[in-house]
């Protein structure tokens, strides 16, 4: 079972000012740092749920949410790829002392891939869940990219919530500018992709392709037959914090 802090959280001001929200629990061991996905937030189960263990174990982890997300400062339509890689960056920097292991969920996935690749002497290990690199290709249609093009703009229903997905031009460039899966992936540390097959969102062979495009010899690729986007369920959960906990003590 999951709570959700009830403390409002920390600030932390990126070099311009404005103000990225965190949940930073001391600990042993390498922090856990989870990177939330497209439109979500610090607060979702299964970041309150790998917390609440951490916690429970006293090992150390960091929750926060990017520049126009959840609790922080700024607009989300502001936000690119890069400048969201940037702020889990500044704090990882500012925050954290010692290895990290990040823990990132679709977009999120794609984030700790980037993040592993800028700070390698800090990275111990990634878990994706329905990690989603490289979504920017994969993820539209000729349809989509024209309209991103003529508008500025995507705007679609989502049944992850009540406001409508939302894709800027700026976002989409960023992405392409910041492809993996096109070539080899220099990240050596140990990977784990967990991902749901019946995931309506992301494929679940970009986990193979991601497994296959990684340099690191350490890396697994769990497929959950009846699993969906979210991977939230508490038999999901479970999988989630075994993983994790594998990874601490490698």
């Amino acid at each position: 079972m999951t709570h959700a802090d009830t403390a409002p959280p920390a600030y932390f001001a990126r070099p311009d000012g404005l103000r990225l929200a965190y949940r930073h629990s001391r600990g042993v061991g390498p922090t856990i740092v989870f990177l939330p996905g497209y439109m979500s937030d610090m607060e979702g189960g299964k970041a309150v749920a790998l917390h609440d263990w951490a916690r429970g174990q006293g090992r150390a982890m960091l929750r926060l949410d990017y520049a126009g997300n959840g609790a922080s400062e700024g607009r989300f339509v502001d936000g690119t790829l890069a400048s969201w890689r940037d702020d889990v960056l500044l704090l990882i920097d500012r925050l954290v002392e010692g290895p990290v292991v990040l823990v990132g969920s679709s977009m999120g996935g794609w984030l700790a891939l980037l993040v592993a690749l800028a700070r390698p002497d800090r990275v111990a290990g990634i878990v994706g869940i329905a990690a989603a690199p490289d979504f920017t290709i994969w993820g539209f249609t000729d349809a989509d990219k024209a309209l991103l093009h003529t508008e500025g703009r995507i705007e679609e229903p989502t049944p992850y919530g009540d406001q409508p997905y939302v894709t800027t031009l700026a976002f989409w460039q960023s992405g392409q500018a910041l492809l993996l899966l096109e070539d080899d992936i220099a990240i050596d540390c140990p990977v784990r992709l967990l991902h749901g097959q019946c995931d309506p969102d992301v494929p679940w062979d970009i986990a193979l392709q991601t497994a296959g495009r990684l340099r690191s010899s350490d890396v697994q690729t769990l497929l959950i037959k009846d699993g969906d986007h979210r991977l939230s369920r508490d038999s999901d959960i479970a999988v989630l914090i075994r993983t994790v906990a594998s990874l601490l003590d490698i």
